[in-house]
């Protein structure tokens, strides 16, 4: 068990790393293309996409990092009116629904991304499956975070006690 927890800790500082390096890049692209813009007067044709790209797969890792977390919006107003037995009920099914969301994305954003293989980004002249890739990415952080949920009492942070 400790194997697994010292694999999942590498796991998810792998992604929180990769995550803020692909932020501080998007960042120095948009002030490059700013910049460029501003002050040499010539924009270049692969900052915006390249800063769009980068974008989507920072908000797909975000999505996957809050799972994790336990920081997505949890409405606890009807779940928390039940007894407490209808409540673990109901957070072991939503975690469910959150391994199976995470499979389904695993899945078919795998064979979606190799679908957009055939099309390419006209700014960066890469095949659009560099855009696509994060999904099935995100669908397995999702599915690995969402299995480590099982294991954890609630879905979401306590801020009542802060």
């Amino acid at each position: 068990m400790a194997v697994i927890k010292q694999v999942k800790s590498f796991i998810d500082k792998v992604l929180l790393y990769f995550s803020l390096t692909l932020l501080t890049a998007m960042v120095l692209i948009i002030l490059y293309q700013v910049f460029a813009r501003q002050v040499l007067h010539s924009t270049p044709s692969w900052s915006e996409e390249l800063s769009r790209v980068l974008f989507v797969w920072v908000s797909f890792l975000g999505i996957a990092y809050g799972f994790k977390e336990r920081l997505h919006i949890a409405v606890g107003l009807v779940v928390d009116r039940f007894p407490e037995k209808v409540q673990d009920t109901i957070d072991f099914i939503t975690k469910g629904i959150i391994v199976i969301f995470g499979l389904i994305l695993l899945i078919y954003g795998w064979k979606f991304a190799v679908l957009m293989g055939y099309s390419t980004l006209p700014g960066i002249k890469l095949p659009s499956s560099y855009l696509y890739a994060i999904i099935p990415v995100t669908g397995f952080f999702i599915t690995i975070n969402g299995i480590e949920l099982f294991f954890k009492k609630g879905l979401h942070q306590d801020f009542d006690a802060m």
